[in-house]
Formats: structure tokens, sequence, C-alpha cells
């Protein structure tokens, strides 16, 4: 993840990248170890995601957007829920009958969370935002991304300052446990 353009352009990229990885899930049967897998990277990159505009994006509205608290708020709420449930997910084998509840779950909470950023925030945004704000916000989405945690952390801060804090350390953690334990990566 790492696309270039502006805010908007780079998450929407993301956006698509995780509705490819969930397709993958549904075109495999209940049970198939590969969910786990498409499961997992869809984490890590819905983590990285989240936590980038959790730094990055959601100030932005607040500062810029009518009603941006209230705005960035419900986003916050909708990111909190989608961590827990990908917390759960991760203690879960494909061939968990949980696995399937949770997954579908998340799909759920994600393409309505999506749908809600594309058709709404995202255009406030565009229109109340200078173009050249947004380009920095791509730049400083996409950096945080690099250091984002790929791990969910619900108990984790999801406001400035505190989460642009601990975030790289997290994340820090998180690649050295994913790199040890192979995960997220294909067979």
């Amino acid at each position: 993840m790492g696309h270039g353009g502006n805010v908007i352009d780079e998450l929407t990229t993301d956006h698509r990248e995780v509705e490819e990885l969930f397709g993958k899930i549904e075109a495999l049967p209940s049970g198939h170890k590969d969910r786990k897998l498409y499961a997992d990277q869809a984490t890590i990159e819905l983590i990285r995601h989240s936590v980038a505009e959790e730094a990055y994006l959601y100030p932005a509205v607040r500062e810029h957007v009518a009603n941006g608290d209230a705005l960035a708020d419900k986003e916050l709420e909708d990111h909190a829920e989608a961590e827990q449930i990908m917390k759960d997910l991760e203690g879960c084998a494909s061939d968990d009958a949980e696995f399937d509840r949770l997954i579908g779950k998340l799909m759920s909470e994600i393409r309505e969370h999506v749908a809600d950023e594309e058709g709404n925030l995202f255009p406030r945004l565009r229109e109340a935002c200078p173009a050249d704000a947004l380009d920095q916000l791509g730049d400083k989405v996409r950096q945080a991304k690099k250091t984002a945690p790929t791990r969910p952390h619900p108990s984790a801060p999801d406001k400035p300052p505190m989460n642009k804090l601990l975030a790289p350390g997290a994340g820090m953690v998180d690649r050295v446990r994913d790199a040890m334990s192979g995960r997220g990566k294909a067979g």
C-alpha cells in the first residue's frame, strides 16, 4: 500500500485492494485454508489503513468539514467495531465455524464503512479542503502506513497525539511477529 496521489485517491485504492481480498475469500469454500491467509492479508491492510486515517484523515475532517467532529467520531466508532472483529478473527482457524461468522461480519462492516466514506465523507472533504492540503495528506497517510501496526490493537488510542506516538512502536513489534510467523505471506 502506497499508491501516490492525494489522500482520497490513496485511501480509495486501499478500499479496492481490500475488496479484492474479500472477493478471494468469498470465492473459496468454507473451511479452505487460504481463507485464513486472505483474512490475515486483509487485516494487515485494514489496520494500516485505519491507523493512517485516524492519524491524518479524521483530524482534517474535523478541521475542514462542516459537522466534521460528528463525522470523524462516527468513523472512529466504525473502526473500533471492525478492529474488535479482527481481533476475534485473529484467534480462529479457517475451519472454525466462528471464522465464517466473523469474516462475514467484518466484510459487511467494512463494505458499509467504505460506502459511507466514498459516498459522503470523501466528497465533503474534497469540496472543503484545498487540493494542495489533500496532496500533503496523501503523503502523510503513505508515511503512516509504512510504520503502522499490522495487527488489531482494540485498546490502543485512536486520536492524536497518542496514536501518532504509539503506533510506530506497535507496528515494529507487529512486523517482527509477522516475519517470524510468516503471517500474511502466500505459502
